[in-house]
């Protein structure tokens, strides 16, 4: 099997991407952003997820049995439960993820908007879609910068990312930030970073945003009962017809009154009236 061009570009760019994050600054904000999505994924059961991505796993700590890890080509696979695909072509089933991570890889791919499409189609109404990206207002230093590989494409806020959500039918649950620094200091302060995310400070190198399926509202439909002149009507009479224990209408009680029966089953007199009357 022959690899593309793009193939061969985004294979490229996971390679600089694994670079970086194998860096002291790459470890030291996957270790914060892990400390972040940690209590979102706790509660959250289920059998399989994936990570659409360049770093280690982040969502492994999560009651999830299996988590897949994604890579462009073979030669990237990292472990046995690797999916070996375009990220805007994954071979598998409609709603059959539980959660579907997609870390830092928008603002490294060329579709980038196919790509969150098929991560929200693989994900059940009942999971979560999870975003990582990098915050365009941050401050620089420390960080992959804009416009230079293997993060070279726009880099999208939160906001802009809601709008492409709900053209899939997803709503944002939560967004958080994190990975925050001083301006002048490339170094991460543990207390700088604690009070960022106490106070979800939209100042963080990155930021973590959580999506559901949006849920269609149900109202239920009462069935009135449409009356004419103080009595039920035909279309009443007629759903009545077909139900066994529907009330019907007739006189009782007196020496040759009718028995009770249905209105449509009813015998008509026709009144005769004296000629010259």
């Amino acid at each position: 099997m022959s690899i593309t061009s793009t193939q061969q570009r985004l294979a490229e760019a996971v390679r600089r991407g694994r670079q970086f994050w194998e860096s002291g600054p790459g470890d030291a904000l996957w270790r914060a952003e892990r400390a972040c999505l940690g209590p979102h994924c706790e509660h959250h059961h289920g059998v399989l997820s994936l990570q659409l991505g360049m770093a280690p796993l982040i969502s492994d700590m999560s009651p999830i049995r299996h988590a897949l890890e994604w890579a462009p080509i073979a030669a990237l696979a990292r472990q046995p439960n690797t999916l070996i695909c375009a990220p805007e072509r994954l071979p598998l089933a409609d709603d059959s993820l539980d959660l579907t991570v997609v870390h830092h890889l928008l603002e490294a791919v060329e579709r980038p908007h196919q790509v969150l499409q098929e991560a929200a189609r693989v994900t059940r109404a009942d999971g979560r879609l999870v975003v990582f990206g990098w915050h365009p207002y941050a401050p620089t230093g420390g960080a992959p910068r804009r416009h230079q590989p293997p993060w070279q494409r726009a880099w999208r806020t939160p906001r802009r990312l809601r709008d492409w959500l709900e053209f899939v039918d997803f709503e944002i649950e939560r967004v958080d930030y994190c990975g925050f620094r001083l301006p002048w200091r490339s170094a991460r302060n543990r207390r700088l970073e604690t009070f960022g995310r106490r106070y979800n400070v939209p100042l963080g190198q990155a930021y973590l945003l959580i999506a559901r399926r949006r849920a269609l509202p149900v109202q239920p439909i009462a069935l009135r009962e449409p009356t004419l002149m103080g009595a039920k009507s035909g279309a009443w009479l007629g759903l009545a017809r077909h139900h066994p224990q529907a009330p019907t209408r007739g006189v009782a009680g007196g020496p040759g009154s009718l028995s009770a029966q249905p209105l449509q089953d009813a015998p008509v007199r026709r009144l005769e009236t004296p000629h010259g009357a």
